[in-house]
């Protein structure tokens, strides 16, 4: 069977945020971590999802969120597991981003006008990702403030996934 770990970005997703629709909706769908409140450390995201990862040998797809994104990159350069595929939303632009080819599939949900990631940054993360890349249009951060709780088209891009 395979599990599905929600990885959040900085702050508290809202209760009506598509993810945490996505986990109430769905019994297999479990956070990595539990969405933790700012700030943000690198190091304690990338273990919580290692641990996450690491407790089981079934296959697990990631989605994350935002600064999820950058967990999931860093996780990825320093790990393996049965990971088999990531859906990565709305990354934030960074200097320190990651940018290696992860080693599994991907897709990276790029926005227009995201206010923390410009449209053609967002595009050379996915292509330094190896990413298939999803112009999601001109959706915001794809979040609850940009208008986001159900998301449809999320769950159709992550059954392509599976």
């Amino acid at each position: 069977m395979t599990r599905y770990l929600l990885i959040p970005g900085r702050g508290i997703p809202f209760p009506n945020h598509w993810s945490r629709q996505w986990a109430r909706a769905h019994r297999n769908y479990t956070w990595a971590p539990e969405p933790p409140g700012p700030p943000y450390v690198a190091e304690d995201r990338v273990d919580a999802l290692h641990t996450a990862i690491a407790a089981s040998d079934e296959p697990a797809i990631l989605i994350a969120h935002s600064a999820g994104c950058m967990t999931v990159c860093l996780w990825a350069a320093e790990h393996t597991g049965p990971v088999t595929g990531a859906l990565l939303v709305t990354p934030p632009a960074h200097d320190h981003a990651p940018r290696g080819r992860l080693p599994f599939p991907a897709i990276a949900v790029i926005s227009r006008n995201d206010p923390h990631c410009p449209y053609d940054d967002g595009v050379q993360l996915a292509h330094d990702w190896g990413a298939e890349l999803h112009d999601a249009g001109p959706v915001g951060h794809l979040d609850s403030k940009s208008g986001f709780g159900p998301w449809p088209e999320g769950e159709k891009l992550l059954a392509r996934l599976t």
